[in-house]
């Protein structure tokens, strides 16, 4: 086992070079790099921010209409006969978007650029929020049937709009399957280890890696995996349904709390956050471009906008129009980005606790750790840290575990582009519940996983270079569908709008 785990160092070293390559490009040249503040800013994040600003304009800025749009949307009854209600699907992709990275990324983003980071972040997420409403709406147009479901996502648009192309669309899903498993693993290591953190605060003193109480909880994880993944996407669903609201209003009133605990300290974050978008501390670099750099790369790695990652349960829905799943996911944007991420910066900033004499020891500390010490420097008295940290640590896990079974039932949806055939897809549940396995022995043997990072960083960059020119292919049957929908007398939407056939709009 060991030398296995060294084969996977050495693959995930090498990996990370080419990342690097792709993700810091053109950073990494001297003659580019010496421009101010531009120069700190890889194509990459030019390419998604300025891919978001030319949506906002071509749409006439239409995040600023989807939080009503989508609130209506998502509360409004109607009976199901195909697919998922609006609300699932948004439940779905949410379990997909707000994950651990909404605790840690964030946390890490501040300690990095500093408060003014979450001003960038903002400012991406933004922008990001009509990205996904192109993808969402691209998702709905090219949309298939199968059984009682709707399957769809960037591979299947992607297949429609470069000629039908098979061997295309079998690319896009081959590329989103790979990139799934390559997170599996570390997202089954970071949902156990939540487990041995609450533990660990129960007994008053780390838990061994390789106790009885992490053996334990990988079985149970993994049982649950299995019963998740083999009882199929609308199973997997109800489990979304129940969780994700759960995790997210639990975490969003115990930092709420810990925030109006802290009141007199709010005019210090607004205040930190603003000026330091500009003017930044030495203490985080003093760079602007570093502050900038940090803000936007968060916040569309945590919202997800122009990946792909999350399209798939765009198209899961029964909707009367393909631009209604393109508010709702603009709306999940906001709240993954703006409302949840945020509310993690809140925490991180009024504790300030690079400000105290902890500071050095602060920044040495894990993430995860990082925003633990943050939360106990804001709450007055011994017992309302555990209980606080025993919270955290539960929204933790369940931001894992809902992301897990998120990346499966996605690879699930592009695994049936390639081939329907069940034992197709019962060979990558049982190819998904082994790389989870993985995570977990490696999280038994009290290794650290976050090289496999190195090579899920490589899947994602790749899938925003994919993707985004797609967006810009489909983007006049999006504008169509907009112009369609908000016509006053509400003509019943098919694909003749659009000048196309498709095969679930006629």
């Amino acid at each position: 086992m060991n030398t296995l785990f060294e084969f996977v160092r050495l693959i995930c070293a090498k990996m990370q070079i080419v990342s690097d390559l792709f993700w810091e490009f053109p950073t990494n040249l001297d003659s580019y790099s010496s421009i101010p503040i531009l120069g700190r800013l890889p194509f990459s994040i030019l390419l998604l921010i300025g891919s978001g600003i030319y949506f906002s304009i071509s749409l006439k800025f239409i995040q600023l209409k989807s939080i009503g749009k989508a609130i209506s949307i998502l509360l409004k009854r109607k009976v199901i006969k195909q697919g998922l209600s609006p609300m699932s699907s948004f439940l779905l992709s949410t379990a997909m978007r707000v994950g651990p990275g909404n605790i840690v990324g964030v946390t890490g983003a501040v300690s990095t650029g500093g408060p003014g980071a979450l001003f960038w972040m903002w400012i991406s997420a933004f922008f990001g929020m009509a990205i996904s409403y192109v993808e969402a709406t691209l998702s709905q147009i090219f949309k298939v049937k199968k059984g009682d479901q709707y399957l769809g996502g960037f591979s299947y648009y992607g297949k429609a709009l470069v000629k039908n192309s098979v061997v295309f669309g079998t690319f896009l899903s081959s590329m989103y399957i790979l990139y799934a498993f390559l997170i599996l693993p570390s997202q089954a290591f970071n949902t156990v280890s939540s487990v041995g953190e609450i533990f660990s605060l129960f007994y008053g003193s780390p838990i061994a890696s390789d106790s009885t109480i992490y053996v334990i909880a990988s079985i149970v994880l993994v049982v649950l995996l299995m019963i998740s993944i083999f009882g199929g996407i609308k199973f997997i669903v109800k489990q979304t349904n129940r969780l994700v609201p759960i995790m997210a209003v639990t975490y969003i009133l115990i930092t709420f709390l810990i925030i109006c605990l802290n009141w007199d300290r709010i005019p210090y974050f607004f205040y930190s956050v603003f000026v330091e978008a500009f003017k930044p501390e030495a203490v985080f670099g003093g760079s602007f471009g570093i502050v900038l750099s940090n803000g936007i790369k968060r916040g569309l790695m945590s919202n997800e906008a122009g990946q792909g990652t999350v399209t798939m349960a765009a198209a899961t829905a029964e909707t009367n129009h393909p631009c209604e799943q393109g508010y709702v996911q603009a709306f999940g944007v906001f709240i993954d980005t703006i409302v949840i991420c945020s509310l993690t910066g809140f925490v991180v900033v009024m504790a300030r606790v690079w400000q105290t004499d902890g500071a050095v020891e602060w920044f040495n500390m894990g993430k995860f750790s990082r925003f633990t010490a943050s939360v106990n420097e804001l709450l007055p008295h011994l017992t309302v840290h555990f209980i606080a940290n025993i919270v955290i640590s539960l929204c933790f896990g369940l931001f894992a575990f809902t992301t897990l079974i998120g990346l499966v039932s996605f690879a699930e949806i592009c695994a049936n582009l390639i081939s329907q055939k069940q034992v197709f897809i019962n060979f990558l549940r049982v190819v998904s519940i082994s790389l989870v396995s993985f995570g977990l022995i490696c999280n038994l043997a009290g290794l650290d996983l976050s090289v496999l990072w190195n090579i899920s960083d490589l899947a994602n960059i790749l899938l925003i270079y994919t993707n985004l020119p797609l967006l810009y292919i489909g983007f006049k049957y999006v504008k169509k569908a907009k112009v369609h929908y908000e016509q006053e007398n509400h003509e019943k939407f098919t694909s003749e709008v659009l000048g196309i056939n498709t095969l679930t709009w006629g």
